[in-house]
Protein backbone atom coordinates (compact mmCIF):
# COMPACT_ATOMS: atom_id res chain seq x y z
CA UNK A 1 0.00 0.00 0.00
CA UNK A 2 2.85 2.51 1.00
CA UNK A 3 4.77 1.78 -2.41
CA UNK A 4 1.18 2.30 -4.09
CA UNK A 5 0.81 5.76 -2.79
CA UNK A 6 4.36 6.87 -3.32
CA UNK A 7 3.87 6.16 -6.73
CA UNK A 8 0.78 7.88 -7.06
CA UNK A 9 2.62 10.74 -5.14
CA UNK A 10 5.42 10.46 -7.95
CA UNK A 11 2.96 10.57 -11.06
CA UNK A 12 0.79 13.57 -9.14
CA UNK A 13 4.07 15.79 -9.08
CA UNK A 14 5.88 14.78 -12.31
CA UNK A 15 2.19 15.53 -14.16
CA UNK A 16 2.51 19.23 -11.87
CA UNK A 17 5.96 19.61 -13.22
CA UNK A 18 5.04 18.88 -16.81
CA UNK A 19 1.77 20.42 -17.01
CA UNK A 20 2.43 23.49 -15.41
CA UNK A 21 3.23 26.76 -17.96
CA UNK A 22 6.42 27.94 -17.76
CA UNK A 23 7.53 32.00 -17.78
CA UNK A 24 10.13 32.15 -20.82
CA UNK A 25 11.86 35.34 -21.16
CA UNK A 26 12.98 36.42 -24.79
CA UNK A 27 16.87 37.79 -25.28
CA UNK A 28 16.78 41.17 -25.83
CA UNK A 29 20.33 41.78 -25.26
CA UNK A 30 20.14 44.05 -22.40
CA UNK A 31 22.46 42.14 -20.05
CA UNK A 32 25.37 43.60 -18.79
CA UNK A 33 28.86 41.94 -18.40
CA UNK A 34 29.91 44.02 -15.60
CA UNK A 35 26.71 43.56 -13.30
CA UNK A 36 26.19 40.16 -14.14
CA UNK A 37 30.08 39.28 -13.57
CA UNK A 38 29.33 41.68 -10.49
CA UNK A 39 26.39 39.39 -9.23
CA UNK A 40 28.40 36.08 -10.10
CA UNK A 41 31.26 37.04 -7.75
CA UNK A 42 28.68 38.54 -4.69
CA UNK A 43 26.94 35.04 -5.05
CA UNK A 44 30.52 33.66 -4.47
CA UNK A 45 31.15 35.94 -1.60
CA UNK A 46 27.71 34.84 0.29
CA UNK A 47 28.70 31.22 -0.11
CA UNK A 48 31.86 31.65 1.36
CA UNK A 49 29.87 32.83 4.45
CA UNK A 50 28.35 29.38 4.82
CA UNK A 51 31.78 28.15 5.86
CA UNK A 52 32.00 31.26 8.24
CA UNK A 53 28.75 30.21 10.16
CA UNK A 54 30.01 26.78 10.24
CA UNK A 55 33.97 27.53 11.78
CA UNK A 56 31.91 30.79 13.83
CA UNK A 57 29.29 28.39 15.63
CA UNK A 58 31.91 25.34 15.50
CA UNK A 59 34.46 27.05 17.20
CA UNK A 60 31.90 28.06 20.23
CA UNK A 61 30.87 24.25 21.13
CA UNK A 62 32.48 21.51 22.97
CA UNK A 63 34.76 19.48 21.47
CA UNK A 64 33.21 16.69 21.17
CA UNK A 65 30.38 18.07 18.52
CA UNK A 66 32.73 20.56 16.54
CA UNK A 67 31.96 17.90 13.56
CA UNK A 68 28.57 17.46 14.47
CA UNK A 69 28.02 21.69 14.28
CA UNK A 70 29.75 21.78 10.99
CA UNK A 71 27.93 18.81 9.11
CA UNK A 72 24.77 20.89 10.22
CA UNK A 73 25.66 24.28 8.15
CA UNK A 74 27.09 21.69 5.26
CA UNK A 75 24.03 19.58 5.17
CA UNK A 76 22.24 22.64 5.00
CA UNK A 77 24.11 24.26 2.13
CA UNK A 78 23.04 20.76 0.44
CA UNK A 79 19.75 20.17 1.12
CA UNK A 80 18.50 23.62 0.20
CA UNK A 81 20.58 23.85 -2.80
CA UNK A 82 17.86 21.07 -4.17
CA UNK A 83 15.26 22.38 -2.88
CA UNK A 84 15.83 25.67 -3.90
CA UNK A 85 16.20 24.60 -8.14
CA UNK A 86 13.31 21.88 -7.50
CA UNK A 87 10.73 24.33 -6.00
CA UNK A 88 11.94 26.86 -3.43
CA UNK A 89 12.69 29.49 -5.81
CA UNK A 90 9.19 29.28 -7.53
CA UNK A 91 7.17 29.39 -4.47
CA UNK A 92 9.63 33.12 -3.61
CA UNK A 93 9.89 34.32 -6.91
CA UNK A 94 7.03 32.85 -8.97
CA UNK A 95 4.09 34.85 -10.44
CA UNK A 96 1.98 36.22 -7.17
CA UNK A 97 -0.73 34.32 -5.49
CA UNK A 98 -2.80 36.14 -3.15
CA UNK A 99 0.69 38.56 -1.91
CA UNK A 100 1.23 35.18 0.11
CA UNK A 101 3.15 32.48 -2.01
CA UNK A 102 4.26 32.60 -5.48
CA UNK A 103 2.97 30.23 -8.17
CA UNK A 104 4.43 27.23 -9.97
CA UNK A 105 5.41 28.62 -13.20
CA UNK A 106 9.01 28.16 -12.54
CA UNK A 107 9.04 24.71 -10.84
CA UNK A 108 12.19 23.10 -11.69
CA UNK A 109 13.62 26.64 -12.71
CA UNK A 110 11.32 25.76 -15.81
CA UNK A 111 12.03 29.53 -17.80
CA UNK A 112 14.96 30.63 -16.07
CA UNK A 113 18.05 30.81 -18.53
CA UNK A 114 20.43 33.01 -19.82
CA UNK A 115 18.05 35.64 -20.24
CA UNK A 116 17.00 38.47 -17.82
CA UNK A 117 13.54 38.24 -15.93
CA UNK A 118 12.58 41.87 -16.52
CA UNK A 119 10.36 41.82 -13.40
CA UNK A 120 13.31 41.29 -10.95
CA UNK A 121 16.64 42.33 -13.02
CA UNK A 122 16.36 43.51 -16.25
CA UNK A 123 20.60 43.63 -16.54
CA UNK A 124 21.81 40.30 -15.91
CA UNK A 125 20.89 36.82 -16.46
CA UNK A 126 17.70 34.81 -14.72
CA UNK A 127 19.70 32.32 -13.33
CA UNK A 128 22.16 34.99 -12.13
CA UNK A 129 19.60 36.25 -10.06
CA UNK A 130 17.76 32.99 -9.23
CA UNK A 131 21.80 31.47 -7.61
CA UNK A 132 22.30 34.70 -5.55
CA UNK A 133 18.84 34.21 -4.01
CA UNK A 134 19.65 31.00 -3.62
CA UNK A 135 22.54 31.80 -1.33
CA UNK A 136 19.85 33.39 0.96
CA UNK A 137 17.73 30.38 1.43
CA UNK A 138 20.82 28.54 2.11
CA UNK A 139 22.46 30.80 4.80
CA UNK A 140 19.44 31.45 6.73
CA UNK A 141 18.92 28.31 7.99
CA UNK A 142 22.24 27.82 8.74
CA UNK A 143 21.82 30.83 11.59
CA UNK A 144 19.48 28.22 13.58
CA UNK A 145 21.84 25.62 13.96
CA UNK A 146 22.65 27.48 17.12
CA UNK A 147 19.66 26.23 18.59
CA UNK A 148 20.06 22.47 17.94
CA UNK A 149 23.74 22.21 18.44
CA UNK A 150 25.39 19.53 20.98
CA UNK A 151 21.26 17.91 21.36
CA UNK A 152 19.65 17.57 18.09
CA UNK A 153 19.77 14.85 15.58
CA UNK A 154 21.36 15.07 12.41
CA UNK A 155 18.16 13.08 10.47
CA UNK A 156 15.54 15.44 12.27
CA UNK A 157 17.53 18.54 11.72
CA UNK A 158 17.69 18.19 7.82
CA UNK A 159 14.12 17.08 7.96
CA UNK A 160 13.00 20.39 10.03
CA UNK A 161 15.24 22.64 7.74
CA UNK A 162 13.43 21.19 4.55
CA UNK A 163 9.99 21.97 5.73
CA UNK A 164 10.86 25.26 7.64
CA UNK A 165 12.46 26.43 4.23
CA UNK A 166 9.31 25.74 2.02
CA UNK A 167 6.73 27.05 5.01
CA UNK A 168 8.47 29.86 6.60
CA UNK A 169 11.37 31.30 4.03
CA UNK A 170 10.04 30.70 0.61
CA UNK A 171 6.61 32.41 1.47
CA UNK A 172 8.47 35.83 3.58
CA UNK A 173 10.63 35.81 0.73
CA UNK A 174 7.51 36.23 -1.71
CA UNK A 175 6.24 39.05 0.80
CA UNK A 176 8.53 41.44 1.13
CA UNK A 177 11.09 40.94 -2.04
CA UNK A 178 8.52 38.62 -4.82
CA UNK A 179 6.43 41.06 -6.95
CA UNK A 180 3.00 41.18 -5.65
CA UNK A 181 4.32 40.58 -2.36
CA UNK A 182 2.19 41.87 0.14
CA UNK A 183 4.85 43.92 2.41
CA UNK A 184 6.51 44.75 -0.21
CA UNK A 185 3.33 46.04 -1.45
CA UNK A 186 2.77 47.98 1.38
CA UNK A 187 6.43 49.32 1.64
CA UNK A 188 8.11 47.73 3.63
CA UNK A 189 11.59 48.40 2.90
CA UNK A 190 14.24 45.42 3.55
CA UNK A 191 17.49 45.95 1.09
CA UNK A 192 18.98 42.19 1.30
CA UNK A 193 17.20 40.46 4.09
CA UNK A 194 16.70 42.06 7.47
CA UNK A 195 13.00 40.19 7.65
CA UNK A 196 13.27 37.32 5.51
CA UNK A 197 16.84 36.26 6.84
CA UNK A 198 17.77 37.15 9.92
CA UNK A 199 14.37 38.45 11.84
CA UNK A 200 12.92 34.70 10.81
CA UNK A 201 16.36 32.71 11.70
CA UNK A 202 17.15 34.63 14.81
CA UNK A 203 13.28 34.44 15.97
CA UNK A 204 13.19 30.41 15.20
CA UNK A 205 16.18 30.01 17.12
CA UNK A 206 14.86 31.05 20.31
CA UNK A 207 11.57 28.96 19.54
CA UNK A 208 13.61 25.99 19.09
CA UNK A 209 15.74 26.38 22.09
CA UNK A 210 12.75 26.98 23.81
CA UNK A 211 11.23 23.62 22.26
CA UNK A 212 14.18 21.07 22.52
CA UNK A 213 15.11 22.48 26.07
CA UNK A 214 18.64 22.58 27.65
CA UNK A 215 21.17 20.84 27.18
CA UNK A 216 22.21 18.01 29.85
CA UNK A 217 24.26 20.26 32.67
CA UNK A 218 23.69 23.24 31.52
CA UNK A 219 24.41 25.83 34.13
CA UNK A 220 26.16 23.14 36.18
CA UNK A 221 28.83 22.15 33.61
CA UNK A 222 31.46 23.83 32.02
CA UNK A 223 30.63 24.42 28.62
CA UNK A 224 33.31 26.62 27.65
CA UNK A 225 33.92 27.37 23.57
CA UNK A 226 36.85 24.55 22.65
CA UNK A 227 38.07 26.68 20.01
CA UNK A 228 38.00 30.05 20.03
CA UNK A 229 40.61 31.47 17.29
CA UNK A 230 37.90 29.00 14.82
CA UNK A 231 35.23 31.43 15.95
CA UNK A 232 37.00 34.43 15.60
CA UNK A 233 38.10 33.37 11.59
CA UNK A 234 34.54 32.50 10.91
CA UNK A 235 33.50 36.02 11.90
CA UNK A 236 35.93 37.36 9.72
CA UNK A 237 34.74 34.73 6.82
CA UNK A 238 30.83 36.16 7.34
CA UNK A 239 32.30 39.84 7.32
CA UNK A 240 34.46 39.47 4.33
CA UNK A 241 31.73 37.55 2.69
CA UNK A 242 28.68 39.94 3.66
CA UNK A 243 29.78 42.69 1.16
CA UNK A 244 28.27 40.16 -0.91
CA UNK A 245 25.34 39.52 0.80
CA UNK A 246 24.33 43.11 0.93
CA UNK A 247 26.72 45.15 -2.03
CA UNK A 248 25.11 42.67 -4.09
CA UNK A 249 21.63 42.95 -3.33
CA UNK A 250 21.98 46.40 -5.64
CA UNK A 251 21.77 43.74 -8.55
CA UNK A 252 24.20 45.85 -10.31
CA UNK A 253 27.99 46.99 -10.09
CA UNK A 254 26.84 50.72 -9.86
CA UNK A 255 27.04 53.47 -6.77
CA UNK A 256 24.20 51.52 -4.90
CA UNK A 257 26.31 48.91 -4.74
CA UNK A 258 29.28 50.92 -3.20
CA UNK A 259 26.88 52.71 -0.70
CA UNK A 260 25.89 49.16 0.59
CA UNK A 261 29.40 48.39 0.84
CA UNK A 262 30.46 51.22 2.58
CA UNK A 263 27.54 51.43 5.29
CA UNK A 264 28.12 47.47 5.03
CA UNK A 265 31.94 47.75 6.71
CA UNK A 266 31.04 50.85 8.75
CA UNK A 267 28.39 49.36 11.27
CA UNK A 268 30.09 46.21 11.31
CA UNK A 269 33.25 48.30 12.77
CA UNK A 270 31.01 50.53 14.93
CA UNK A 271 29.25 47.71 16.44
CA UNK A 272 32.48 45.80 16.97
CA UNK A 273 34.08 48.64 19.10
CA UNK A 274 30.68 49.64 20.86
CA UNK A 275 30.73 45.75 21.96
CA UNK A 276 34.02 45.52 23.14
CA UNK A 277 33.52 49.07 25.13
CA UNK A 278 30.69 47.51 27.08
CA UNK A 279 32.59 44.36 27.66
CA UNK A 280 35.51 46.23 28.86
CA UNK A 281 33.57 48.52 31.03
CA UNK A 282 31.83 45.23 32.67
CA UNK A 283 34.73 42.94 32.80
CA UNK A 284 37.58 42.54 30.02
CA UNK A 285 37.95 43.20 26.34
CA UNK A 286 37.31 39.53 25.05
CA UNK A 287 38.32 38.35 20.96
CA UNK A 288 34.73 36.92 21.14
CA UNK A 289 33.18 39.28 22.18
CA UNK A 290 34.54 42.06 19.35
CA UNK A 291 33.76 39.26 16.44
CA UNK A 292 30.08 38.85 17.99
CA UNK A 293 29.58 43.05 17.73
CA UNK A 294 31.31 42.46 14.32
CA UNK A 295 28.05 39.89 13.35
CA UNK A 296 25.59 42.43 15.09
CA UNK A 297 27.00 45.29 13.05
CA UNK A 298 26.31 43.10 9.97
CA UNK A 299 22.98 42.03 10.42
CA UNK A 300 21.71 45.36 11.25
CA UNK A 301 22.86 47.25 8.42
CA UNK A 302 21.51 44.74 6.66
CA UNK A 303 18.11 45.80 5.78
CA UNK A 304 19.13 49.19 5.43
CA UNK A 305 22.58 48.90 3.64
CA UNK A 306 20.79 50.22 0.73
CA UNK A 307 18.94 53.03 1.88
CA UNK A 308 21.14 54.74 4.27
CA UNK A 309 24.85 56.65 4.05
CA UNK A 310 27.69 56.22 6.08
CA UNK A 311 27.18 58.75 9.32
CA UNK A 312 23.67 56.45 9.44
CA UNK A 313 25.14 53.21 9.44
CA UNK A 314 27.66 54.35 12.35
CA UNK A 315 24.33 55.44 14.60
CA UNK A 316 22.83 51.67 13.39
CA UNK A 317 26.20 49.83 14.40
CA UNK A 318 26.36 51.73 17.80
CA UNK A 319 22.46 50.81 18.25
CA UNK A 320 23.49 47.31 16.99
CA UNK A 321 26.00 46.84 19.78
CA UNK A 322 24.54 48.23 22.79
CA UNK A 323 20.98 46.19 22.12
CA UNK A 324 22.35 43.17 21.29
CA UNK A 325 24.43 43.11 24.05
CA UNK A 326 22.35 43.53 26.42
CA UNK A 327 19.81 41.19 24.81
CA UNK A 328 22.47 38.50 24.99
CA UNK A 329 22.97 39.26 28.81
CA UNK A 330 19.05 38.90 29.04
CA UNK A 331 19.14 35.80 27.77
CA UNK A 332 21.92 34.16 29.88
CA UNK A 333 19.71 36.01 32.87
CA UNK A 334 16.66 34.05 31.55
CA UNK A 335 18.79 30.88 31.46
CA UNK A 336 17.49 30.03 27.88
CA UNK A 337 20.12 27.42 26.17
CA UNK A 338 20.37 29.17 22.64
CA UNK A 339 24.34 29.72 23.56
CA UNK A 340 25.54 30.52 20.28
CA UNK A 341 23.01 33.83 20.54
CA UNK A 342 21.53 33.46 16.79
CA UNK A 343 18.15 34.91 18.81
CA UNK A 344 20.17 38.06 20.85
CA UNK A 345 22.29 38.62 17.35
CA UNK A 346 20.26 37.49 14.30
CA UNK A 347 16.61 37.70 15.88
CA UNK A 348 17.05 40.92 18.14
CA UNK A 349 19.50 42.86 15.38
CA UNK A 350 17.41 42.23 12.33
CA UNK A 351 14.44 43.98 14.44
CA UNK A 352 16.82 46.78 15.43
CA UNK A 353 17.96 47.42 11.59
CA UNK A 354 14.19 46.97 10.33
CA UNK A 355 13.39 49.76 12.42
CA UNK A 356 16.52 51.50 12.01
CA UNK A 357 16.02 51.78 8.27
CA UNK A 358 12.07 53.28 8.87
CA UNK A 359 13.85 55.58 10.84
CA UNK A 360 17.44 56.53 8.69
CA UNK A 361 15.98 55.62 5.17
CA UNK A 362 16.71 58.69 2.56
CA UNK A 363 15.87 59.18 -0.85
CA UNK A 364 18.88 60.84 -1.77
CA UNK A 365 20.36 57.35 -1.42
CA UNK A 366 17.53 55.31 -3.48
CA UNK A 367 15.53 56.67 -4.75
CA UNK A 368 13.46 53.89 -5.34
CA UNK A 369 13.23 53.38 -1.50
CA UNK A 370 11.64 56.40 0.28
CA UNK A 371 12.00 58.89 2.99
CA UNK A 372 12.28 57.27 6.86
CA UNK A 373 11.27 59.06 10.13
CA UNK A 374 14.37 61.34 10.49
CA UNK A 375 13.32 62.96 6.73
CA UNK A 376 9.82 63.50 8.15
CA UNK A 377 8.06 60.19 7.47
CA UNK A 378 6.70 58.25 10.22
CA UNK A 379 4.08 56.20 7.93
CA UNK A 380 7.56 54.51 6.81
CA UNK A 381 8.43 53.03 10.78
CA UNK A 382 4.71 52.15 11.09
CA UNK A 383 4.84 50.31 7.68
CA UNK A 384 8.51 48.88 9.03
CA UNK A 385 6.70 47.60 12.52
CA UNK A 386 4.08 46.45 11.10
CA UNK A 387 6.28 43.88 8.80
CA UNK A 388 8.41 43.03 11.90
CA UNK A 389 5.22 41.95 13.68
CA UNK A 390 3.84 39.58 10.92
CA UNK A 391 6.97 38.57 10.00
CA UNK A 392 7.93 37.63 14.03
CA UNK A 393 4.36 35.81 14.46
CA UNK A 394 4.18 34.20 11.35
CA UNK A 395 7.64 32.63 11.75
CA UNK A 396 6.92 31.75 15.48
CA UNK A 397 3.95 29.79 15.06
CA UNK A 398 4.64 28.19 12.35
CA UNK A 399 8.09 27.26 13.05
CA UNK A 400 6.59 25.67 16.43
CA UNK A 401 3.98 23.62 14.22
CA UNK A 402 6.97 21.93 12.63
CA UNK A 403 8.91 21.17 15.49
CA UNK A 404 5.75 19.52 16.83
CA UNK A 405 5.21 17.13 13.75
CA UNK A 406 8.61 16.34 13.08
CA UNK A 407 9.18 16.02 17.10
CA UNK A 408 5.87 13.75 16.43
CA UNK A 409 7.24 11.58 13.96
CA UNK A 410 10.99 11.09 14.22
CA UNK A 411 11.90 13.28 17.25
CA UNK A 412 14.51 15.71 17.34
CA UNK A 413 17.01 14.98 20.45
CA UNK A 414 19.24 12.66 20.41
CA UNK A 415 19.20 9.75 23.54
CA UNK A 416 21.07 11.12 27.01
CA UNK A 417 24.64 8.80 26.30
CA UNK A 418 24.27 10.24 22.60
CA UNK A 419 24.75 13.52 24.28
CA UNK A 420 27.26 12.49 26.73
CA UNK A 421 29.43 10.75 24.44
CA UNK A 422 29.01 14.02 21.90
CA UNK A 423 27.11 14.21 18.84
CA UNK A 424 30.39 13.56 16.99
CA UNK A 425 30.99 9.98 17.66
CA UNK A 426 27.17 9.19 18.44
CA UNK A 427 25.82 10.56 15.28
CA UNK A 428 29.07 10.60 12.46
CA UNK A 429 31.58 8.32 13.76
CA UNK A 430 34.11 10.75 13.48
CA UNK A 431 36.26 12.54 16.11
CA UNK A 432 38.09 15.95 15.26
CA UNK A 433 40.52 15.91 17.22
CA UNK A 434 42.42 12.36 18.20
Amino acid sequence: MKAKNGLLVAIFLSAVFLLTPATVFAADGTVDSGDTAWMLISSALVLLMIPGVAFFYGGLVRGKNVLSTLMMVLGVLAVISIQWVLFGYTLAFGPDIGGFIGGLSNLGLAGIGQAPNPEYAANIPALAFMIFQAMFAIITPTLFVSAFVERGKFSSFLVFVFLWSTFVYDPVAHWVWGVGGWLGNLGALDFAGGNVVHITSGMSALVIALYLGKRKGYGDTPMEPHNIPMAVLGAGLLWFGWFGFNAGSALSSGGLAANAFVATHISAATAALTWMLLAWKDRRPSALGLATGAVAGLVAITPAAGFVGPLAAIAIGAGAGVICYYALLFRIGRGVDESLDAWAVHGVGGTWGALATGIFASILVNPDGANGLLYGNLNQLLIQIISIVAVVVYTVVVTLILLKVVDATIGLRVAEEEEAVGLDISQHGERAYS
